[in-house]
């Protein structure tokens, strides 16, 4: 399976690294023909295998300029309505947010998008489309931890848990986005209790990305960890022995939102305001979105599709068997600023 990835995914970034010449400023091509400038947050080799798949398939080169989504938006928004920017892609619906709110995305109609995604899993408008999902879940240490003591969200925040939690920051648009959530399910009094029972559970201030928190609880740092799901699904599977032995002790948890799943979040992208080359936007990110690419990106980022029609491969599908959460990811944007102040309020740094 490795050995396998690895060829797939070695051969695709040497294919584009050939055709897109990743990081130059790209120029719009005028006829619309044979390019679409790409500006992405994601930086998996995976993603560089799909854009030289969509290259074979096309023949539309696909120039790649990469960066944060906040650096991405800052330079489209610098850019203006000169901007060569095609499709903006970034993890996060709270990020696709925040370029649909600086007016940096165009809506789209697209049968295509609509059919393969659901409605919950993008923009009313189609200024955005999710094309991957990832679960906000519970990292746990099975020698001290049972699944009923983490089945839902409220126990990350129960006194079963103090000094035993460890989390990333607050600024972490994971975390914001699950707060946005929280938000608007149970509303601002009750979500704020929660904000301030995770800062009193807490093992160590937050610090580190999302697999720095699965390490900590191995290390006996803390018992219990939010994490993405793909983080562990690929450190379960990763070619590094240690972070294998790792999900040996630790394992993952699936807590529910009110009965309702998991929450659930997703990668996608959409077609920038000013796209010099529209039709070639869609076409890129119906392609993102057909049943090969999403399998491709599961396989190689171990993200569960957002189609439920594509069965996650291996070896993703060992998780994928999951509730998730109905609500509609593009929920959590407009929340962003009220769970900023509510986690700041209870001292989550």
């Amino acid at each position: 399976m490795h050995m396998r990835t690895n060829i797939i995914m070695s051969i695709g970034l040497a294919a584009l690294l050939v055709a897109c010449g990743q990081g130059e400023t790209p120029a719009p091509d005028k006829a619309g023909a044979g390019v679409v400038n790409l500006y992405t947050a994601r930086h998996y080799d995976t993603d560089a295998a799909l854009y030289a798949r969509f290259t074979e398939q096309t023949g539309v080169q696909v120039n790649v300029i990469e960066g944060n989504a906040d650096q991405l938006i800052a330079r489209i928004t610098s850019e203006g309505a000169a901007s060569p920017a095609d499709l903006f892609v970034t993890a996060d619906a709270g990020a696709l947010w925040r370029a649909q709110n600086a007016n940096l995305l165009q809506p789209v109609t697209s049968e295509v998008l609509t059919a393969a995604i659901p409605a919950n899993l993008r923009d009313p408008e189609g200024r955005w489309y999710g094309l991957n999902r990832r679960a906000r879940i519970i990292a746990y240490d099975s020698t001290k931890v049972q699944p009923a003591d983490i089945d839902t969200y409220e126990e990350i925040a129960s006194p079963r848990f103090r000094g035993k939690l460890c989390v990333r920051s607050a600024d972490s648009v994971y975390n914001l986005s699950l707060v946005g959530a929280l938000i608007e399910a149970w509303g601002p009094e009750r979500t704020g209790a929660w904000t301030r029972g995770v800062v009193a559970n807490m093992a160590r201030p937050p610090e580190g990305g999302d697999r720095d928190q699965i390490r900590a609880v191995n290390a006996g740092v803390c018992e219990i960890a939010l994490t993405n799901s793909y983080y562990y699904i690929r450190m379960a599977n990763s070619d590094d022995a240690a972070d294998r032995d790792v999900t040996t002790r630790v394992k993952l948890a699936f807590p529910s939102l009110d009965g309702q799943g998991a929450h659930v979040n997703i990668s996608g992208g959409g077609v920038a305001a000013n796209a010099p080359n529209r039709a070639n936007a869609i076409r890129l990110l119906e392609f993102l979105a057909s049943p090969e690419a999403q399998t491709m990106v599961s396989a190689g980022n171990n993200e569960f599709p957002a189609s439920p029609n594509v069965p996650a491969p291996p070896p993703t599908d060992a998780y994928a068997n999951f509730k998730a959460h109905p609500m509609s990811v593009a929920t959590y944007g407009p929340r962003q600023a009220e769970a900023q102040s509510l986690m700041s309020a209870a001292g989550w740094r």
